[in-house]
Protein backbone atom coordinates (compact mmCIF):
# COMPACT_ATOMS: atom_id res chain seq x y z
CA UNK A 1 0.00 0.00 0.00
CA UNK A 2 1.42 3.33 -0.98
CA UNK A 3 1.02 5.82 1.84
CA UNK A 4 1.21 9.50 1.08
CA UNK A 5 0.76 11.87 3.97
CA UNK A 6 1.17 15.16 2.26
CA UNK A 7 -0.49 16.44 -0.84
CA UNK A 8 2.53 16.90 -3.07
CA UNK A 9 4.39 13.62 -2.85
CA UNK A 10 5.48 11.01 -0.39
CA UNK A 11 6.58 12.11 3.01
CA UNK A 12 5.85 12.40 6.66
CA UNK A 13 4.38 15.88 6.87
CA UNK A 14 0.79 16.87 6.38
CA UNK A 15 -1.24 19.81 5.21
CA UNK A 16 -3.44 21.59 7.75
CA UNK A 17 -7.16 21.50 6.87
CA UNK A 18 -7.53 25.30 7.03
CA UNK A 19 -5.41 28.49 7.05
CA UNK A 20 -5.44 28.86 10.87
CA UNK A 21 -4.68 25.14 11.37
CA UNK A 22 -7.34 24.49 14.02
CA UNK A 23 -10.27 23.06 12.06
CA UNK A 24 -11.69 20.06 13.94
CA UNK A 25 -9.19 20.56 16.79
CA UNK A 26 -10.52 19.01 20.02
CA UNK A 27 -9.48 21.94 22.23
CA UNK A 28 -8.86 25.02 20.08
CA UNK A 29 -11.44 26.79 17.99
CA UNK A 30 -10.97 27.38 14.28
CA UNK A 31 -11.10 31.12 13.58
CA UNK A 32 -11.60 30.82 9.83
CA UNK A 33 -14.77 32.44 8.47
CA UNK A 34 -17.63 30.22 7.15
CA UNK A 35 -16.74 28.53 3.88
CA UNK A 36 -13.02 29.26 4.24
CA UNK A 37 -12.09 25.66 5.06
CA UNK A 38 -13.91 24.31 2.01
CA UNK A 39 -12.37 27.02 -0.17
CA UNK A 40 -8.93 26.22 1.22
CA UNK A 41 -9.34 22.49 0.56
CA UNK A 42 -10.80 23.06 -2.91
CA UNK A 43 -7.39 24.34 -4.00
CA UNK A 44 -6.32 20.70 -4.06
CA UNK A 45 -7.38 19.40 -7.45
CA UNK A 46 -9.46 16.25 -7.88
CA UNK A 47 -6.85 14.61 -10.15
CA UNK A 48 -4.19 15.22 -7.50
CA UNK A 49 -6.39 13.77 -4.74
CA UNK A 50 -7.05 10.74 -6.95
CA UNK A 51 -3.33 9.93 -6.81
CA UNK A 52 -3.27 9.73 -3.02
CA UNK A 53 -4.30 6.33 -1.65
CA UNK A 54 -5.19 7.31 1.90
CA UNK A 55 -6.88 10.49 3.08
CA UNK A 56 -6.81 10.52 6.85
CA UNK A 57 -7.97 13.35 9.05
CA UNK A 58 -5.82 13.39 12.17
CA UNK A 59 -6.66 15.50 15.20
CA UNK A 60 -4.23 16.20 18.03
CA UNK A 61 -4.29 13.78 20.94
CA UNK A 62 -5.02 15.45 24.26
CA UNK A 63 -2.89 14.93 27.37
CA UNK A 64 -5.44 12.71 29.13
CA UNK A 65 -5.35 10.19 26.30
CA UNK A 66 -1.55 10.32 26.08
CA UNK A 67 -1.18 9.75 29.82
CA UNK A 68 -3.79 7.00 30.10
CA UNK A 69 -2.92 3.44 31.05
CA UNK A 70 -4.96 2.11 28.15
CA UNK A 71 -3.19 -0.78 26.50
CA UNK A 72 -2.28 -0.24 22.89
CA UNK A 73 -1.29 -2.84 20.37
CA UNK A 74 2.43 -3.50 20.62
CA UNK A 75 4.61 -2.26 17.78
CA UNK A 76 6.16 -5.71 17.41
CA UNK A 77 2.75 -7.23 16.65
CA UNK A 78 1.99 -4.55 14.09
CA UNK A 79 5.42 -5.04 12.52
CA UNK A 80 4.88 -8.81 12.32
CA UNK A 81 1.50 -8.30 10.65
CA UNK A 82 3.03 -5.91 8.10
CA UNK A 83 5.89 -8.33 7.37
CA UNK A 84 3.40 -11.17 6.80
CA UNK A 85 1.30 -8.97 4.49
CA UNK A 86 4.41 -8.01 2.52
CA UNK A 87 5.34 -11.71 2.23
CA UNK A 88 1.86 -12.46 0.86
CA UNK A 89 2.33 -9.71 -1.70
CA UNK A 90 5.83 -10.93 -2.61
CA UNK A 91 4.34 -14.38 -3.26
CA UNK A 92 1.44 -12.89 -5.20
CA UNK A 93 3.80 -10.93 -7.48
CA UNK A 94 6.64 -13.48 -7.48
CA UNK A 95 6.61 -13.93 -11.24
CA UNK A 96 6.75 -10.16 -11.80
CA UNK A 97 10.10 -8.86 -10.50
CA UNK A 98 9.11 -5.22 -11.03
CA UNK A 99 6.09 -5.54 -8.69
CA UNK A 100 6.46 -5.61 -4.92
CA UNK A 101 3.21 -4.21 -3.50
CA UNK A 102 -0.50 -3.97 -4.19
CA UNK A 103 -0.14 -0.24 -4.94
CA UNK A 104 1.88 -1.11 -8.06
CA UNK A 105 -0.84 -3.21 -9.72
CA UNK A 106 -2.04 -2.21 -13.17
CA UNK A 107 -5.78 -1.66 -13.68
CA UNK A 108 -6.07 -5.12 -15.29
CA UNK A 109 -4.29 -6.75 -12.36
CA UNK A 110 -6.66 -4.98 -9.97
CA UNK A 111 -9.59 -6.59 -11.83
CA UNK A 112 -7.92 -10.01 -11.69
CA UNK A 113 -6.64 -9.94 -8.09
CA UNK A 114 -9.09 -7.70 -6.20
CA UNK A 115 -12.28 -9.70 -6.63
CA UNK A 116 -15.17 -8.60 -4.45
CA UNK A 117 -18.52 -10.19 -3.67
CA UNK A 118 -21.81 -8.92 -5.10
CA UNK A 119 -22.45 -7.25 -1.72
CA UNK A 120 -19.03 -5.60 -2.00
CA UNK A 121 -19.83 -4.47 -5.54
CA UNK A 122 -23.08 -2.93 -4.31
CA UNK A 123 -21.26 -1.12 -1.47
CA UNK A 124 -18.59 0.20 -3.80
CA UNK A 125 -21.17 1.26 -6.39
CA UNK A 126 -23.09 3.19 -3.75
CA UNK A 127 -19.89 4.87 -2.53
CA UNK A 128 -18.86 5.75 -6.08
CA UNK A 129 -22.22 7.36 -6.78
CA UNK A 130 -22.55 9.12 -3.42
CA UNK A 131 -18.99 10.45 -3.34
CA UNK A 132 -18.65 11.03 -7.09
CA UNK A 133 -15.46 9.00 -7.25
CA UNK A 134 -13.35 8.59 -10.37
CA UNK A 135 -12.14 5.39 -12.02
CA UNK A 136 -8.71 6.05 -10.50
CA UNK A 137 -10.27 6.29 -7.01
CA UNK A 138 -12.13 3.02 -7.70
CA UNK A 139 -8.86 1.22 -8.42
CA UNK A 140 -7.17 2.77 -5.39
CA UNK A 141 -10.01 1.64 -3.13
CA UNK A 142 -9.65 -1.92 -4.42
CA UNK A 143 -5.85 -1.86 -3.95
CA UNK A 144 -6.18 -0.55 -0.40
CA UNK A 145 -8.93 -3.13 0.30
CA UNK A 146 -6.60 -5.89 -0.87
CA UNK A 147 -3.87 -4.57 1.43
CA UNK A 148 -6.25 -4.37 4.39
CA UNK A 149 -7.29 -7.97 3.68
CA UNK A 150 -3.60 -8.98 3.51
CA UNK A 151 -2.98 -7.35 6.89
CA UNK A 152 -5.96 -9.29 8.29
CA UNK A 153 -4.55 -12.54 6.80
CA UNK A 154 -7.68 -12.88 4.68
CA UNK A 155 -7.65 -14.58 1.30
CA UNK A 156 -10.77 -12.67 0.28
CA UNK A 157 -11.61 -8.98 0.37
CA UNK A 158 -14.43 -8.84 2.90
CA UNK A 159 -17.05 -6.11 3.24
CA UNK A 160 -15.29 -4.64 6.27
CA UNK A 161 -12.02 -4.35 4.30
CA UNK A 162 -13.83 -2.55 1.50
CA UNK A 163 -15.69 -0.26 3.91
CA UNK A 164 -12.43 0.67 5.63
CA UNK A 165 -10.78 1.49 2.31
CA UNK A 166 -13.76 3.63 1.27
CA UNK A 167 -13.51 5.43 4.60
CA UNK A 168 -9.93 6.40 3.73
CA UNK A 169 -11.29 8.58 0.90
CA UNK A 170 -12.44 11.35 3.27
CA UNK A 171 -11.28 14.21 1.05
CA UNK A 172 -13.47 12.90 -1.76
CA UNK A 173 -16.57 13.46 0.36
CA UNK A 174 -18.71 16.40 -0.61
CA UNK A 175 -19.04 18.72 2.34
CA UNK A 176 -15.96 17.39 4.13
CA UNK A 177 -14.53 20.10 6.35
CA UNK A 178 -17.51 22.38 6.30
Amino acid sequence: MEVQTRFFGRGESSTPPCPCGYFNHPEKECICPPGMVQKYLSKISGPLLDRIDLHVEVTPVNFTELASDRLAEKSELIRDRVIKAREVQATRFGSKPDLHANAQMSPQMVRDICKITPAGQALLKKAMEKLGLSARAYDRILKVSRTIADLACSEEIELEHLAEAINFRSLDREGWAG
